[in-house]
């Protein structure tokens, strides 16, 4: 099947899990990669140049927190000097202005700011970091005016949907051009707390409402993505455009997924950077020609005219929904396994249990939000 593969579009790039954010509905996964596993900047530079000769037109960087990394500045100035339009995605928290002014010379194009919540209490509680929604907004501002193109990703869920409106003017304020309304999607740590974040039905529609009436009002000024929560769409989303089809995602220790979520699938032999190409793997790996394409498909997939639209889903969804990775993902109303959403979707309704929170090296539960320093690099 190697001949017939297309370059990816871009490279997630996940240079650590280190993160001064404790957010119970990151997507990393529950075990999580140390400081002392993590590629140094001479694997780094050498995954972007794969990158690059791969075909790649984007990176991504990411974690984890990937300002964590001292060598950021010059991973964002190899990447600009391979031809690779970089973005930064960041709780940004740890910008401040010298730091942005580093990343501007080196060649950054873009910066992504998450924020929790617009009230800075409940955000603040969201992430585990008292002050951050303050140092989020002033690290916005550093960031425009230093000339970079913002996005604002606003995570919004069953806690903060009653503040959708007002997050959005917020948006607006800060002086993005674009704003990404997602919904939390229930893979790694968000999965382990989705009954604190699900919404009902009827909030979904009330925020899709605030989305559409936000559209028209701002057209011009904003552009407004929007990411539904899968559980109560009709049909799946096509899950990173297909597995192995556009994207490819780096780990911290250099493992090569074809989606974030990946490592939650059992069976997989995931490639490491640190033995192979990432042309090879890419191409010719197992765990990327699994799922590829449609061959691999059970009906209803197999025969439905979607079956090139969304690719039949999400594998680590119907990993965690059914315990079969190549089950048709029980999201779509023709999936046999879809009644498996009725008790997920009745958790929307029960009292919110308290945060599970993202930390390395455990899994504390209690709904607590102290500030817990950054782990050392090394």
């Amino acid at each position: 099947m190697s001949g017939n593969v297309d370059a990816p579009l871009a490279l997630l790039a996940e240079l650590t899990h280190r993160c001064p954010l404790q957010c119970p509905y990151c997507s990393n996964p529950l075990e999580l990669d140390r400081a002392r596993d993590e590629l140094d900047t001479d694997d780094w530079r050498r995954v972007l140049d794969e990158a690059a000769d791969l075909g790649a037109l984007q990176v991504h960087f990411s974690g984890g927190e990937p300002t964590a990394r001292r060598d950021l500045g010059e991973l964002v100035r190899h990447a600009s000097r391979a031809g690779l339009y970089t973005n930064l995605i960041t709780s940004a928290v740890m910008l401040d202005e010298a730091r942005i002014a580093l990343l501007a010379a080196a060649g950054l194009d873009h910066v992504q700011i998450s924020f929790q919540d617009v009230d800075e209490a409940a955000g603040d509680r969201v992430a585990g970091y008292p002050t951050a929604q303050r140092l989020k907004r002033e690290a916005a501002g550093l960031v425009r005016e230093a000339g970079l193109p913002l996005t604002v990703n606003a995570v919004v869920h069953r806690q903060n949907l009653a503040r959708l409106a007002a997050m959005i003017e917020r948006v607006v304020e800060l002086g993005a051009g674009r704003l990404e309304v997602a919904h939390v999607q229930y893979y790694g740590w968000a999965l382990h707390n989705r009954g604190a974040f699900l919404p009902t039905r009827n909030q979904l529609d009330q925020a899709t409402e605030i989305v559409e009436a936000a559209r028209v009002r701002l057209k011009g000024r904003l552009v407004i993505d929007y990411v539904v929560p899968d559980y109560h769409a009709k049909f799946p989303k096509a899950c990173m455009d297909g597995w192995g089809r556009r994207f490819l995602n780096v780990t911290p220790s250099g493992k090569v997924l074809p989606c974030h979520a990946a490592e939650t699938l059992p069976g997989f032999h995931f490639p490491s950077v640190r033995q192979a190409s990432l042309g090879d793997i890419w191409r010719e790996s197992e765990a990327f020609n699994r799922f590829r394409g449609t061959a691999w498909m059970p009906e209803p997939c197999r025969s439905c005219e979607r079956r090139e639209i969304d690719w039949g889903g999400c594998r680590c969804q119907a990993f965690a929904l059914t315990g079969k990775a190549a089950a048709t993902d029980p999201v779509c109303v023709l999936s046999p396994d879809h009644s498996v959403l009725d008790a997920a979707i009745s958790e929307a309704e029960a009292p919110s249990p308290n945060f599970v929170y993202r930390r390395i090296g455990g899994r504390p539960t209690g709904d607590r939000a102290a500030h817990v320093p950054l782990p050392a690099e090394g």
